[in-house]
């Protein structure tokens, strides 16, 4: 397997790691420190578990389950869509706003009925947004922390031995070495900004979901269904190939600016 032996770990890329590794962790813990300390009398950890729960059922089982079908199984639909830009953004990102805000919904709805404040609201957010970094992110990043230290050794059969890579699944498993490869500061600093972000998103669009129940407003529920896709798109298109990386980080802050100053709007109008 030539093309790995051609590959070398950047001295950044295991401090790198580690540090974001560190902070995508601590990120969701400040948050939720901040505001239980700023609003114990108004919050319970309950909404919090809700939170974390709720995104584990809406995103990572349901949504993954239609993803098993549409993206990774073989046939007609799948084939469409991994074939088609359009069709992959699309369906992306309506399955990411769907799934995720009609899981808000349902749990603040009917499962959530006590303590109903405006400050758990944004706990329940911090919770659906810090489970995503616990469930999904931190061990993508342990994985490829454990990558760039079996690769920094420079026993390249070793590595590939320990990573259980063999030539049948070398081709699938290039791409994520090489990223590994790529990985330094400047990619830990946009992956803990992005991180940022997401968990602004989180709890703006929570807020809002939560004001159109707690106002029996239907139209709150596909806004915040819009809203997410909108802030998916990039995204979307970044894992096409389609737009560079840093636009992907510039229409982030435009969205996550959009949705924190209707959530912010939204937060001000319901009762203390």
């Amino acid at each position: 397997m030539t093309e790995f032996e051609k590959i070398v770990i950047g001295k950044s890329s295991v401090p790198s790691l580690i540090i974001t590794i560190v902070l995508m962790v601590a990120i969701p813990a400040a948050f939720f420190l901040y505001w239980r300390r700023k609003h114990k009398e108004q919050t319970n950890i309950s909404y919090l578990i809700a939170g974390a729960l709720g995104f584990i059922v809406s995103a990572r089982v349901l949504e993954v389950g239609v993803h098993y079908f549409c993206i990774l199984a073989d046939n007609p639909i799948s084939r469409f869509i991994n074939g088609n830009t359009a069709a992959y953004v699309l369906y992306g990102t309506i399955m990411a706003g769907v799934f995720e805000e009609c899981g808000r919904h349902i749990v603040l709805k009917y499962i959530m009925k006590k303590n109903r404040t405006r400050e758990n609201a944004v706990i329940y957010g911090i919770g659906h947004g810090g489970i995503e970094v616990l469930a999904v992110i931190a061990p993508n990043m342990i994985t490829y922390l454990v990558i760039a230290v079996l690769f920094s050794q420079g026993d390249v059969e070793h590595a590939l031995s320990s990573l259980k890579i063999t030539e049948e699944t070398a081709a699938a498993a290039l791409p994520s070495i090489q990223a590994v490869a790529a990985f330094d500061y400047t990619m830990m600093a946009m992956n803990v900004i992005e991180r940022f972000f997401a968990m602004f998103i989180h709890i703006g669009l929570t807020v809002i979901v939560y004001y159109g129940v707690i106002n029996a407003k239907k139209a709150y529920l596909p806004i915040a269904v819009l809203l997410h896709m909108l802030m998916d798109t990039f995204p979307a298109l970044y894992q096409r190939g389609a737009v560079p990386l840093w636009s992907v980080e510039v229409w982030a802050a435009v969205w996550t600016a959009a949705i924190v100053f209707t959530a912010g709007k939204l937060y001000r109008k319901m009762k203390a």
